[in-house]
């Protein structure tokens, strides 16, 4: 495929991010933009907020909203009191204040109109422990204060599907091009991207308009399934563009009469989706990579990062599978891992070495799925290498041959993930025994919910067998 290549007026005007409110100030002026989008992810992901304009948001750029929104299940409600988690009765406001470095055009409006992430904070200027934004941040300060920054690229899979306004029909690959939906596997395929090449021109030109850098753009082996790869850096700044990805991705789609999808298992039949998180970590004043030593061979520090990553990711499956749907992706004998082996430049365990310079030496973390909240899941994943430096951990030794065929080490079911999670003394008391239990608590009521519905398994095998 083709990129476009934008003039240089266009791409000054893409320019992303303001460095105070006086020049998000003049940032806004100079594009002549007359609504703002004030934007924050909650637990699952999905942006709230709220919407207002320009002049109104530079009077007072710090909102207020209630904090219950980030206690919502992805169905709209919320999860009963409990012995560990108790709502707020009287629903508080929090606030929330802009990070300008995040200021950016919402291209797909029709009226002039930007965008901004905000973070939350309690009244007396304390970060608010369950905001997914500040849960990452906590976790990189961690890395800071050992002279450590964790740096990573995240790949995002995700499928293209004909739109579907029925739950209970199944989800069909759309119509490209030539008329005809894909009927076989295309992995890599040059072709089978320039069947939707109209919408993935709409996605490059509103990614620069967003000042976001597409990597690369591959098909992956589903019908319809593609892969976006982002440019590595700062977590914090990489969760921020996987989380406005996905948002330019739906829209994007739904301007050409489909639906972009980030479900872990969408289609009974084809490849469920993942999000794999490559991690590195450079010294902070050196900005060496410690993952290599001067002669460019792996350091302990490279090998404790993998043992604790082996460790504890169990422990935290349910950030990086967070539903229901997330655990039909992890199966034996497909393209998904199911267990914490790890190998050299080995698609099928769940951490794998690739290939690399020794500057560029790193870990890639394939377990995530791509329904996972980018701030959460990048969280989690440098929680585990995080610990594994700090307690000095050794891995186990490096798979050669097929690691997916073995028995399945990985929670398989979300009520077992978030019962590991609460149950772990070291994850407990770096990500806060808040966050914790509220984040188990909408876990489980999101299970309640879906064990309301019927499938079609249920009345295929035991409506007239039982």
């Amino acid at each position: 495929m083709t990129k476009r290549k934008r003039p240089a007026k266009a791409r000054e005007d893409a320019k992303r991010g303001a460095a105070s409110l006086d020049e998000a100030r003049d940032w806004l002026k100079a594009r002549g933009i007359e609504d703002i989008e004030c934007v924050v992810p909650d637990q699952a992901g999905v942006a709230r907020g709220k919407m207002m304009p320009v002049s109104k948001f530079l009077a007072g750029p710090i909102m207020s909203m209630p904090g219950s929104i980030l206690t919502q299940t992805i169905t709209g409600d919320y999860p009963p009191d409990d012995e560990d988690y108790v709502s707020d009765a009287a629903d508080q406001d929090i606030l929330f204040e802009p990070d300008f470095s995040t200021l950016a055009v919402v291209p797909w409006e029709s009226d002039p109109t930007a965008q901004v992430i905000h973070d939350g904070y309690h009244r007396d200027g304390r970060p608010v422990e369950t905001a997914p934004r500040q849960v990452l941040r906590r976790m990189v300060d961690l890395y800071h204060r050992q002279g450590w920054n964790p740096v990573v690229a995240p790949e995002i899979e995700f499928y293209l599907v004909k739109p579907n306004t029925d739950p209970d029909y199944q989800l069909e690959p759309p119509t490209g091009r030539s008329g005809r939906p894909e009927a076989a596997r295309q992995s890599y395929s040059i072709a089978a991207i320039n069947e939707f090449d109209d919408l993935f021109d709409d996605i490059y030109d509103f990614s620069a308009a967003q000042g976001l850098e597409i990597d690369t753009l591959i098909h992956e082996e589903g019908a319809a399934q593609m892969e976006i790869n982002l440019l590595h850096g700062d977590p914090l700044a990489l969760a921020d563009q996987v989380f406005l990805f996905k948002r330019t991705l739906r829209e994007a789609a739904l301007r050409h009469d489909m639906y972009a999808t980030f479900m872990a298992k969408p289609m009974s039949r084809e490849p469920g989706s993942a999000m794999h998180i490559h991690q590195s970590v450079v010294d902070l004043e050196t900005g060496r990579n410690i993952f290599s030593d001067e002669d460019g061979d792996p350091t302990p520090q490279f090998f404790a990062f993998i043992g604790g990553s082996q460790k504890y990711l169990p422990a935290v499956m349910c950030m990086l599978a967070p539903y229901v749907n997330s655990y039909r992706r992890l199966v034996r004998s497909s393209s998904a891992p199911v267990n914490t082996q790890w190998g050299y430049d080995n698609r099928t365990v769940g951490l794998r070495v690739p290939n690399s310079t020794a500057a560029g030496r790193r870990l890639e973390n394939r377990l995530p799925s791509s329904d996972a909240n980018p701030y959460l899941a990048i969280a989690a994943s440098l929680a585990c290498g995080y610990l594994g430096l700090i307690e000095g951990l050794k891995p186990a030794e490096p798979v050669t041959g097929s690691a997916n065929s073995d028995e399945i080490d990985l929670p398989r079911s979300i009520l077992e993930a978030v019962s590991l999670f609460e149950e772990c003394e070291e994850l407990v008391e770096i990500f806060g025994k808040r966050f914790v239990s509220t984040y188990r608590a909408i876990k489980q009521a999101e299970y309640e919910t879906f064990m309301q519905v019927i499938s079609p398994w249920e009345r295929e095998y035991l409506l007239l067998n039982v």
